[in-house]
């Protein structure tokens, strides 16, 4: 089906990582950054070169685009989408991608940066990736294969099911994200003109992992409101928020809860951000929980755990807001299991050992299941995301192409 078909999701991927779209979480337009519209405009252009039709990108910075149906079947509209963003936990900017032809299974040492090496060692799954091609940074940036190579994945598919008619296919429609990392990559998306029934993101890593639950995710924003007075005649009458914003975070606990003491489908309470004066400042916290009503749990103790320090500052007082971020698209994705076999199946049509996987995290698939679009995660290759360690293989890139492929036809096969 593919012998004869030069994959271009390599080089669009190396083209797409050299346009900086870094989101920003402390903006409140939308998108976060008007450059991730860069890339969302190199992508319409593309499209339209390639023949897609409806292609749009709207003001809010989400690219639509439709492949039309084939068949006279009725077959489902579903959807692919992956963000443009990349994450503000790296540098985007002046990403140089290295390709590093037959890998030999060493240390990769990042030219720009002696001290950056990929290694075996930290990562396990270059083992298998021996005799692929391999695409890095250069050492001072990350590389964006979060979630670039999804992007380039979904557009080289496009390319192929608009060049080979023969495969018979319903409606597709593409969706490329503003936001994701920033945790708006569905803010504004516009169900009724997307207009799908089903959907996959391609923003995991492994080839052969098809993720179909989440982390339930909340947000928890801490004021604590102290006494400001002048230092010089501050005895018995100062209370400083900053040193009690401190004491909440020391109090958390040392071998639990945390990110760094779990694991597998334990949840936690991270701080993300602490800001402010002594007057009165800010603890920014996510709640996460593979088990929803676990998270009011977490959230409980947090704020008990808060209220006990403050009281012990007297004139001092706190506010405790807590936000719905996403919740476990396992409770929707359930409800229609024919989504995640048709996924099952694409992936051993295209010769790949399935790899079932809970995502300790969330993707913009989290929040599209419960907005009516079932929407599981397939993978894309990316591994040592937010770092600049992050890299992918050329090899899973194309795997992703013909998984994306596969599934089109299942679903027209039913």
């Amino acid at each position: 089906m593919f012998q004869d078909y030069s994959f271009t999701a390599s080089e669009r991927f190396m083209r797409y990582v050299q346009v900086d779209t870094q989101s920003n979480p402390q903006s409140q337009s939308q998108p976060s950054t008007e450059k991730q519209k860069n890339l969302s405009r190199i992508l319409v252009e593309e499209l339209n070169a390639m023949g897609a039709a409806d292609v749009e990108l709207d003001e809010h910075g989400y690219v639509y685009a439709t492949i039309p149906s084939n068949t006279d079947k009725d077959v489902p509209v579903i959807c692919f989408c992956s963000h443009v963003d990349t994450a503000p936990d790296a540098s985007g900017t002046g990403v140089k991608p290295l390709l590093h032809r037959n890998y030999t299974g060493a240390d990769i040492v990042l030219p720009d940066d002696n001290a950056i090496v990929i290694s075996p060692k930290d990562f396990p799954y270059l083992e298998q990736l021996k005799g692929h091609d391999l695409i890095t940074a250069s050492g001072t940036t990350l590389l964006g294969a979060d979630d670039k190579a999804g992007v380039a994945e979904i557009m080289d598919a496009a390319h192929y099911l608009l060049t080979h008619p023969g495969v018979k296919h319903g409606a597709i429609r593409i969706l490329f994200t503003p936001d994701e990392e920033v945790g708006r990559g569905t803010a504004k998306v516009d169900m009724q003109k997307l207009g799908a029934r089903f959907g996959y993101t391609l923003d995991g890593g492994e080839a052969g992992s098809l993720e179909d639950e989440t982390f339930s995710a909340d947000a928890v924003s801490i004021v604590i409101n102290g006494v400001i007075t002048h230092p010089g005649y501050a005895k018995d009458k100062l209370v400083n928020a900053l040193k009690i914003g401190g004491e909440v975070l020391a109090r958390l606990p040392k071998t639990e809860l945390s990110p760094e003491t779990t694991d597998g489908k334990q949840g936690f309470v991270h701080p993300v951000r602490f800001e402010g004066i002594a007057e009165r400042c800010t603890l920014e916290f996510i709640i996460r929980d593979f088990d929803t009503a676990l998270l009011k749990a977490k959230e409980d103790f947090l704020q008990e755990l808060t209220a006990l320090v403050v009281q012990s500052y007297p004139g001092a007082s706190f506010e405790f807001v807590v936000t719905e971020q996403y919740r476990n698209m396992k409770e929707v994705l359930d409800q229609h299991p024919e989504v995640v076999a048709n996924a099952k199946e694409a992936i051993r049509r295209a010769g790949l050992e399935l790899r079932m996987e809970s995502i300790r995290g969330g993707t913009d698939g989290s929040r599209l299941s419960f907005m009516g679009l079932p929407c599981p995660n397939l993978f894309a290759g990316m591994q040592g995301i937010h770092s600049m360690k992050e890299f992918v293989s050329v090899q899973d890139m194309n795997k992703a192409v013909e998984t994306i492929v596969h599934l089109c036809s299942i679903w027209a096969e039913a």
